[in-house]
């Protein structure tokens, strides 16, 4: 073995057991920041707040956002989560009503009393069992009831294809199950709409979904949000030269009231710089030459026409940007030749033909305020709407996400109602992913009378106010059938076709159960839960320290290793802490210690049989190891169990358990034994205190 030179150089193996010990804390510290430094951020924004949530400093709260908006969103969303019950808010059972659905897919016309019995008895059984299929229940009433007076499946439901009772039960059932994630698609997109900060949405049982909603108190509200029906509309885009021009009188508009005093918004614009994807607004926007001269004559020279000449770049931007408070938010560019120019508002004077528009995520919110506004919205054409795209175009990591925009017609040239089918898919030729989409009749002779009105131009698929979609039109589309391009990747036609089938398939979503948990409450369970966890912790190290001495303040080291590692690995499994959760962390703190009781034990053994220090050392370690790992594989298998089966807190807590399973066998085995052998190494006699007899 390597000895010390001088007494001042780690042994290499000493090396690599302060590495052991050392790293653990390390990895937690920074996976811990974040939400360190969330909580923080969130004192200081709530600062600018009175005790109701109103903002009492406009300047200095739109300063803060500017500065920090960013680091905001950053660290929340790599922070701890807290649960209802430990931060508040509002817990809703909804449930699907799945018998709606099976008679709004039946045929309007073929409905009878014999149907209407089948239909009325099938939602009193499964309103007495919410856990009973639906379609099983259904199938069981109608042979009951329809098929000894002649009637049959295909007496009341069409299908393409082939017809046969077999078939329609699958697209029943199809529907269905289908039915659940379209729910979930439209409530979630609500919910984020509304700004509920780390929603939890998941399904229960056959047709009920659970949210659990962090920090609404707002019933009324947050009800009206999750019942009203999904939109699903159809709308000619008109990215022309009208809507261009109803941009440059708003600018004039804003800067003259605020010449006047008149109107005048306080808050800080956003800046329309973005990360690398975004195009940045440059001597481009405002026609200044990079290469403008500096001496006098040139400026005399340049072109008396723009207001802008002449002024070095920076000073240009400032200008441009000050006359021109709302277009400034935005990028403008006109399409000639399938090529993009960007255009600048210094003159009214644009030409015809079509428009595109993005705008930078920092820039929505303050653009959104001003089409808020009555005064800004009589300055654009009443037939007309701007919507932004539901998906930025910019890479998923980006700061700044860019999003497109459209000038839409206001009055939907269709509505999703006519939508009776939508499934994603794969062009043949060009491999890219698709959405094939098919309508009822009349939807079908709508869409081919506007499609062949519109050939070139654009359509948008609307839905709930957010652009999902904006073909152009190659012909006119008969049949009902329409494929839909543009999607990045399969996972993004698999959603788009959810929301189609949103607007299509009427399956109303009811509230079965409500409840809000005040913030109060969630305050009294943290203290209670951190109390408990408190006192479970001290009980544990003096029972350590006392009956194991040295030793097991050892492994108090390693518990609170093992309890940092736990909190720290939590959100890169975007779990939630919950009360349940809690319980988990304390019953892997008794685990940590059963660990080294089982192997101090071990030890303490062969120090009666005789052996020294170190042997017995590597002797308890290695002939405990065995136990140690059967009693964590078939707790860690209990917890998969209740994790895959169990929903909610029992989620929470068989996550947690997990976590510090495979936390505790790491810092039980591994770095308490790295701390024992460097103690070894440091004392003479190589001998520390597993509370064995002091004549040993």
């Amino acid at each position: 073995m390597q000895t010390n030179s001088g007494g001042n150089t780690l042994k290499p193996n000493l090396f690599w057991k302060y590495f052991i010990v050392l790293a653990p804390l390390v990895a937690a510290g920074f996976l811990l920041y974040p939400t360190y430094r969330s909580g923080d951020l969130e004192k200081k924004e709530q600062s600018f707040k009175d005790a109701d949530g109103k903002v009492i400093d406009s300047v200095g709260y739109a300063n803060f956002k500017s500065k920090y908006e960013d680091d905001i969103k950053s660290n929340k969303s790599k922070r701890i989560k807290l649960g209802l019950d430990l931060r508040g808010g509002m817990y809703v059972m909804l449930e699907v009503d799945i018998v709606q659905l099976l008679k709004e897919a039946a045929s309007h016309d073929a409905i009878d009393d014999i149907f209407e019995q089948v239909i009325d008895k099938t939602r009193k059984e499964t309103d007495l069992n919410e856990d009973q299929s639906v379609l099983d229940v259904f199938q069981k009433n109608f042979n009951e009831i329809a098929k000894p007076k002649g009637r049959t499946l295909i007496n009341y439901y069409e299908i393409s294809g082939e017809i046969s009772e077999e078939k329609i039960l699958e697209k029943l059932k199809k529907d269905i199950d289908d039915a659940i994630d379209q729910a979930k698609e439209v409530i979630r997109q609500r919910i984020d709409k509304y700004g509920v900060s780390e929603p939890s949405i998941q399904k229960q049982g056959a047709r009920r979904i659970v949210l659990e909603l962090p920090g609404v108190n707002n019933e009324e509200e947050m009800r009206k949000l999750i019942e009203v029906s999904a939109r699903l509309e159809f709308k000619l885009v008109r990215n022309n030269a009208e809507i261009v021009h109803a941009f440059y009188k708003i600018d004039e508009y804003l800067s003259k009231a605020k010449k006047l005093g008149v109107g005048v918004d306080s808050t800080k614009k956003d800046s329309v710089k973005a990360d690398s994807t975004a195009i940045k607004v440059d001597s481009t926007k405002v026609a200044v030459n990079d290469s403008t001269k500096k001496d006098t004559a040139a400026a005399k020279t340049a072109d008396t026409s723009d207001p802008y000449a002449g002024l070095p770049k920076e000073e240009a931007q400032k200008r441009y940007e000050k006359d021109h408070p709302f277009t400034s938010l935005l990028i403008s560019y006109f399409i000639q030749n399938e090529k993009s120019q960007p255009i600048s508002y210094i003159k009214d004077d644009f030409p015809d033909g079509e428009y595109y528009f993005q705008i930078p995520e920092s820039s929505l919110e303050r653009f959104n305020n001003y089409l808020k506004r009555s005064d800004i919205n009589r300055l654009i054409p009443n037939d007309l709407q701007v919507l932004r795209t539901a998906k930025s175009s910019s890479p998923a990591n980006a700061s700044n996400p860019i999003y497109s925009f459209y000038c839409l017609k206001r009055e939907p040239e269709l509505k999703g109602d006519v939508v009776t089918n939508a499934h994603a898919s794969f062009d043949p030729q060009s491999n890219t992913p698709v959405v094939m989409m098919e309508m009822d009749p009349d939807g079908s002779a709508t869409w081919a009378r506007i499609t062949g009105a519109n050939i070139k131009k654009k359509i948008a698929i609307v839905l709930d106010d957010q652009v999902y979609s904006a073909p152009t039109v190659q012909g006119k589309i008969t049949g009902g059938n329409s494929q839909i391009t543009g999607m990045q990747n399969a996972e993004e036609a698999h959603l788009l076709e959810i929301v189609l089938k949103a607007g299509a398939l009427k399956a109303p979503v009811k509230i079965m159960e409500e409840r809000v948990v005040g913030p109060s409450l969630g305050e009294d369970s943290i203290n209670s839960g951190l109390m408990a966890s408190g006192i479970a912790f001290l009980i544990v190290i003096l029972f350590m320290g006392v009956y194991y001495s040295t030793g097991g303040w050892v492994a108090n080291i390693a518990v609170l290793i093992n309890v940092s590692l736990i909190m720290a690995t939590l959100p890169l499994f975007q779990g939630t802490l919950t009360l349940p959760g809690i319980a988990g962390i304390i019953l892997t703190i008794a685990m940590a210690v059963d660990a080294n009781i089982l192997i101090f034990e071990r030890i303490r053994e062969e120090l009666l049989r005789g052996r020294s220090a170190r042997g017995a050392i590597d002797e308890g370690f290695s002939k405990a190891l065995t136990a140690v790992i059967d009693t964590h594989i078939t707790t860690f298998i209990t917890g998969l169990i209740l994790f895959f089966l169990g929903t909610g807190p029992i989620q929470g807590f068989a996550l947690t358990l997990m976590i510090g399973i495979l936390s505790t066998f790491f810092t039980a085995i591994t770095v308490s034994r790295a701390i024992i052998e460097i103690m070894v190494s440091r004392r003479e006699s190589g001998m520390i205190s597993f509370g064995q007899p002091k004549s040993l």
